[in-house]
């Protein structure tokens, strides 16, 4: 029996970091329940096609090589551009009309590479925004971290807002509040007080979350120092979901940057953790049972549902 009754969500999802595809690389991916193959052409661009050749089926991610003409399948060399169309049969005149691959929309921003993903067929309807930190030198190199969980999207992104679980799950030294100061459409803000304990002793500070969508989202924690999370959840299945964080500390100096940003690294990796044995475990209450002091849940659950399009949509789309 499924767990959750939501199909893959509408959004843009980080199916890798920037550093993981070199120059000419190529790589398989498994991500919205869907063989896919990624790679950066001559150009170094990043791409994704569906991964299986029209022709007779090869796996492109499994052997296949970038040449001046594109992606080259392992199995009888067909070739196929960032935008899915074959270019090249190596003994054939005449490309057959047909000779195409689904090419996925890619947006490789702050350090991720991103895909557009929605079940009705649209195009991206937001956008990502640059993210200043990552590129500014009063800040320190990304530390990157991923984990790959039996759950999905709406589970995992509806912990900013239950206040409670950080301090009965993870052991917050306070009671945390958590308030939602603004929704515009995919665009959401809330705002939490939060009182931490790391190796370096305790870090009280407010944490502000943008989220765009589920599947990319800023997390700025202010206190000992300040802290950047970026992190992008990406469906695999429908029950399976890859997640990224990137962390950078704003350069103090002092000697003392490095080693708060690796302890609140630390610290956020272990409660996240701690939730993955409850994610993995947990049923979908719908509607949930709440009381004072659970925080927005059932606001942020009214914001979610403009992720799954309508059935009405969805048979439009056909």
């Amino acid at each position: 029996m499924r767990r959750f009754e939501f199909p893959i969500p509408t959004g843009w999802f980080a199916v890798a970091f920037s550093s993981d595809l070199e120059a000419g690389q190529v790589k398989p991916l498994r991500y919205f329940a869907r063989d896919l193959v990624l790679f950066r052409d001559a150009q170094g661009t990043a791409c994704v096609l569906d991964a299986h050749c029209p022709h007779l089926g090869a796996h492109l991610g499994e052997g296949g090589n970038i040449t001046e003409h594109g992606l080259e399948c392992p199995f009888h060399a067909w070739t196929f551009d960032g935008g899915g169309a074959c270019t090249r049969i190596p003994y054939a005149d005449k490309i057959p009309p047909r000779a195409r691959l689904k090419a996925w929309t890619v947006l490789e921003k702050n350090g991720f590479i991103l895909v557009w993903h929605d079940l009705a067929g649209r195009e991206p309807y937001w956008d990502i925004p640059d993210v200043g930190e990552y590129s500014d030198a009063g800040w320190t190199d990304i530390r990157t971290r991923e984990w790959t969980i039996r759950t999905c999207n709406q589970e995992m992104a509806e912990n900013q807002v239950d206040a409670a679980h950080f301090k009965y799950l993870h052991g917050s030294r306070t009671m945390p509040t958590t308030t939602i100061v603004k929704r515009d459409g995919p665009h959401m803000l809330s705002r939490s007080t939060t009182g931490m304990t790391t190796k370096r002793g305790p870090a009280d500070g407010e944490i502000e979350v943008n989220t765009w969508g589920f599947g990319f989202t800023t997390t700025r924690f202010t206190g000992l120092v300040e802290t950047l999370l970026m992190a992008s959840a990406a469906p695999v299945e429908e029950e399976l979901t890859t997640i990224r964080f990137a962390f950078t500390v704003r350069d103090i100096g002092k000697g003392i940057t490095g080693g708060i940003g690796k302890a609140f690294m630390l610290e956020v990796a272990r409660q996240l953790e701690q939730d993955i044995p409850v994610w993995e475990n947990k049923n979908f209450i719908d509607p949930p049972l709440l009381c004072e002091g659970d925080g927005p849940i059932g606001v942020f659950r009214q914001w979610a549902r403009q992720f799954y399009p309508s059935a009405e949509l969805l048979e439009a789309s056909k």
